[in-house]
């Protein structure tokens, strides 16, 4: 499974050959700041019109559009939680943005996808935290699916790069 599984530092919007790239995307799903607004910008505006009539997602779930002028197919927007100490079932919320970010790919027959760091920028989750919740999820799901074949943590910044290095 684990050659199955690739870290890369690098930017997302950047990412080929991948068939999907995940979003660390906000409730409305109308572009943002970080990752977010990076990814919205080098898609172009028809990302955001795509959006528009998915009536936005809920924190820990994700949905699926186009990738429009991206070199991926897709972008799955996938809604992390706000860090709230850890009291506030954010570990499970984060999980699921995961699982439903897999399965959205499964189920448009991608091979590949790239996650970005979900919840670590300014939604405050802790670097540490959330690598973990990351890596033991999309194992967890490559364990009973046959896709996507390859799932890439991509890491714009040095520290969750050495972080993931570290736990995979």
């Amino acid at each position: 499974m684990q050659e199955r599984i690739i870290l890369t530092r690098e930017d997302i919007t950047k990412k080929k050959p991948v068939d999907a790239i995940v979003n660390a995307a906000n409730t409305k799903l109308t572009g943002g700041g970080g990752v977010d607004g990076a990814i919205h910008r080098a898609a172009g505006p028809e990302l955001l019109q795509a959006c528009r009539p998915l009536n936005g997602c809920p924190i820990g779930s994700a949905k699926i559009t186009p990738g429009f002028r991206l070199p991926a197919k897709f972008v799955i927007h996938a809604v992390g939680p706000v860090w709230r100490g850890g009291h506030g079932g954010e570990a499970g919320l984060l999980a699921g943005c995961y699982r439903k970010s897999l399965e959205l790919a499964a189920e448009n027959n991608c091979q590949s996808i790239a996650f970005s760091n979900i919840s670590t920028g300014i939604y405050g989750y802790p670097k540490h935290g959330a690598a973990k919740v990351a890596i033991r999820t999309v194992k967890e799901f490559l364990m009973d699916n046959h896709q996507p074949q390859k799932v890439y943590f991509v890491c714009f910044d040095e520290e969750n790069y050495r972080i993931y290095n570290e736990m995979l």
